[in-house]
């Protein structure tokens, strides 16, 4: 399996490639082709696409890991650079309307519809239960919250605001035969609580987590719950994760953990 970054918060060291808030990550296995998430920017996104040598229509599938706007904002203009329809994974809730009140009042879910998207050739297939969409690629479907999770903003129900559990915070996980790999998004179900599925889902150990940790901000208690037990064998976080958090546990992890950047290309 090889993960390519194709949109970090954080620039890598190649000429012509951009950072910015979100994320976006080419997986391919097998000969299948799965774009995680789209970022926040679709100038952005295609920008470093084509740095990179990825055709829009290359992709076979797109998977999105839960619906806010820094891993959806780059769709519409994805969809406008192919000339074919694409599958798009995700839970059914993607479309719910999200708020953020701080610093002010701000709409933080897909910043389009359902209908315009279709109408550029979107084929939704929602689902909030497990699902393999393609040989090898799983869909987690909802996960559940076994510890803590790191669920944020406001969702509109019936007219009014209420806290935004974030269910639809799935993740990808991938089968490699003895072991998966699991790509998450932003990880608002919880770290823990995401390995632990993928565990459970295919009864296999998880050989790599990558994504986005959702971690920013969090306390000393909650890292070192994070080191002593999460089972992945290697992390490669980015995103969400916070620089001090992503140095805590890289401190306590070692070679572990590793770190995201566009441009960066592994194989797992």
């Amino acid at each position: 399996m090889n993960v390519t970054v194709l949109y970090e918060n954080h620039s890598g060291f190649k000429k012509g490639l951009l950072g910015a808030h979100g994320f976006s990550a080419l997986v391919e296995h097998d000969g299948i082709r799965v774009l995680v998430d789209t970022g926040t920017d679709g100038g952005i996104l295609l920008r470093n696409m084509e740095q990179l040598g990825i055709a829009p229509d290359s992709i076979d599938y797109v998977f999105l890991t839960h619906g806010h706007y820094d891993h959806t904002g780059g769709l519409k203009a994805l969809l406008k650079a192919r000339g074919e329809p694409v599958q798009i994974i995700a839970h059914p809730g993607i479309f719910r309307g999200r708020v953020a009140l701080k610093p002010q009042l701000r709409n933080i879910g897909i910043p389009f519809s359902r209908e315009e998207l279709e109408a550029l050739g979107a084929e939704f297939l929602l689902d909030d239960k497990p699902f393999q969409f393609a040989p090898g690629f799983w869909s987690s479907g909802e996960i559940n919250r076994r510890t803590w999770d790191r669920a944020v903003g406001y969702a509109e129900e019936n007219g009014r605001l209420v806290k935004d559990a974030v269910p639809d915070d799935i993740a990808l996980v991938v089968d490699l035969g003895e072991e998966t790999s699991v790509i998450t998004g932003c990880g608002h179900s919880g770290v823990l609580n995401i390995a632990w599925h993928a565990e459970d889902l295919l009864g296999k150990p998880v050989k790599a987590l990558i994504g986005g940790l959702h971690l920013i901000g969090a306390d000393e208690n909650l890292l070192e719950d994070v080191v002593e037990n999460i089972s992945a064998r290697r992390i490669y976080a980015g995103h969400c994760t916070g620089i001090d958090s992503y140095a805590y546990l890289r401190g306590r992890l070692g070679e572990r953990m590793g770190s995201l950047h566009v441009g960066k290309s592994f194989e797992i």
